[in-house]
């Protein structure tokens, strides 16, 4: 399937049904067709060929979304942008993608004027919602488009090239094809709960998870709500009053809608599926979350590489056969996906049995066609036959897949490995403790010390002394913090992860 045939699939469903609503603007299947139509052949007309990369930059915005489908049906690759990246990142991705046209919301003009000089291979600029002499606005654009124009098909199947960001280095282009895309929404579909047309809230970047998770609720010829920016307010507002019946939000935001004053008077009965990812849940938030939003929550883990499905957790599964919850399984990342074949692998290349911690490998028609411009990282993430997932992990005698640390963020003190994600786990069951991160340090004497920088909820106060015996009292002393730091707010990435990178950087400086 290409990315055309989501949107086509839900609008034979009914052309007149709301697809992108977003404040009082409603698409309906019938207007994102007609104008995908318009931008495909509005993009033929300024010379765009069938495999020419298009960027969009752009905060969520029912538009921006359906131009998407217009660069598909062209056969260009759409390179989506976060909005939120420096400038010279941005143009670093636009540069690595050989982007050939760049289509943005007049919010992000001077950046766009401020890059376009040292790019290249770019040729065409579109402003969405703002028209001037040297850019056309869209409407302008489309202008005058009629006329036959069969769909194109893009070279080699690509779909889509996603930057990894710059966080560990130079970024990547993590290219994926219709296929990766196809399974993914398979997984999505046949994975999770979707009784009748659902009902989808978007309020993460659609640059990111939150974007691809449009393409199997169009199959189902659903509504997507669009959220220009996650304001949880509003989010709970648009959950009663849209009857939402999907969503998908990171840790970090969960964390604050659990200390949201308006969570309780809210009505959220409507939700069938409350997706999160992208980063480890506290086990015991995850317990009050299912407590207070209700037993909804359900987790998919992925990355850019192997989108969103490796594993994936659905509500029913947070639940003993019994209804009571299923504490045991909560820090799990659910079980590997039906299409998804995964291993543990050591570093020689060996698979591990059972039980034994390595890192997950995975074989699946999910994996990317590889990384663009990059035989040698395509190569190394491909060693052995297998997707390095870059994870350390292993799957129990139920067959639940436990993520116990990034293999760059094990810390090797006094000759142990300490994995910071099981420590982080037994600090956010401390009941002050919003949010953390633990790192290890260089230490004369342990080799690195286990390091751990707390965010509090609202009004607490901690010892550290405190904090580092509660986490002794549950993990023991090796893996307990030698030193607790606490800061108002811990440094992110555009999705709400924690930057380790930053907090050592930090620390160190």
């Amino acid at each position: 399937m290409a990315l055309t045939d989501y949107l086509d699939k839900g609008a034979s469903l009914g052309r007149d049904a709301p697809c992108l609503v977003a404040g009082e603007t409603t698409l309906t299947y019938g207007d994102v067709q007609d104008l995908s139509w318009s931008v495909a052949r509005a993009l033929a007309r300024s010379g765009i060929r069938a495999g020419d990369k298009v960027g969009i930059i752009s905060s969520n915005d029912p538009i921006a979304f359906a131009s998407v489908f217009g660069i598909a049906r062209r056969g260009a690759i759409w390179c989506p942008i976060n909005p939120r990246n420096e400038a010279d990142e941005t143009r670093q991705l636009l540069d690595l993608f050989d982007c050939t046209c760049v289509i943005y919301k007049a919010a992000y003009a001077p950046l766009v004027q401020k890059i376009a000089p040292r790019l290249p291979a770019l040729r065409v600029l579109v402003c969405i919602d703002e028209d001037s002499t040297e850019v056309p606005s869209l409407e302008r654009w489309i202008q005058g488009t009629g006329g036959d124009l069969d769909d194109a098909v893009a070279p080699d199947d690509v779909a889509m090239i996603v930057g990894t960001g710059g966080t560990t280095g130079l970024p990547k282009g993590v290219v994926l094809t219709g296929r990766n895309i196809e399974t993914m929404s398979a997984l999505t579909l046949m994975g999770y709960p979707f009784p009748g047309r659902p009902v989808y809230l978007a309020l993460a970047p659609l640059t990111h998870a939150a974007g691809v998770l449009c393409f199997p609720v169009m199959a189902k010829g659903g509504q997507i709500v669009v959220m220009a920016k996650p304001d949880l307010t509003e989010f709970l507002a648009l959950v009663e009053s849209r009857r939402v019946t999907h969503t998908f939000m990171p840790p970090t935001l969960i964390y604050m809608l659990l200390q949201h004053e308006a969570l309780e008077s809210t009505d959220l009965s409507s939700l069938q599926c409350f997706w999160y990812g992208a980063a480890p849940m506290s086990a015991a938030k995850l317990e009050e979350a299912l407590t207070r939003i209700g037993p909804v929550m359900a987790q998919l883990f992925g990355q850019s590489e192997a989108p969103m499905m490796i594993s994936m957790m659905p509500p029913a599964d947070h639940f003993n056969a019994d209804g009571t919850i299923a504490t045991h399984r909560l820090s799990s990342a659910g079980r590997p996906a039906p299409l998804v074949t995964v291993a543990i692998m050591d570093g020689e290349g060996t698979l591990l049995p059972g039980g034994e911690r390595g890192e997950i490998v995975v074989r699946s028609s999910l994996v990317m066609a590889g990384y663009y411009k990059n035989p040698g990282a395509t190569a190394e993430a491909g060693k052995f036959g297998w997707h390095h997932t870059g994870d350390i992990g292993y799957v129990d005698g139920d067959g639940f897949l436990f993520v116990v640390d990034r293999a760059k963020d094990m810390i090797i003190t006094g000759g142990f490995n300490v994995y910071s994600a099981e420590v982080e786990q037994a600090l956010m069951q401390h009941p002050a403790v919003q949010d953390c991160a633990v790192i290890g340090l260089p230490d004369d004497k342990w080799g690195e010390r286990v390091t751990a920088v707390v965010q509090l909820r609202p009004g607490e106060t901690v010892v550290p002394e405190d904090v580092m015996a509660f986490v002794k009292a549950r993990i023991g002393s090796v893996k307990a913090p030698k030193q607790v730091e606490v800061w108002p707010d811990l440094p992110r990435s555009k999705v709400g992860k924690v930057l380790k990178t930053e907090v050592r950087a930090t620390l160190l400086g």
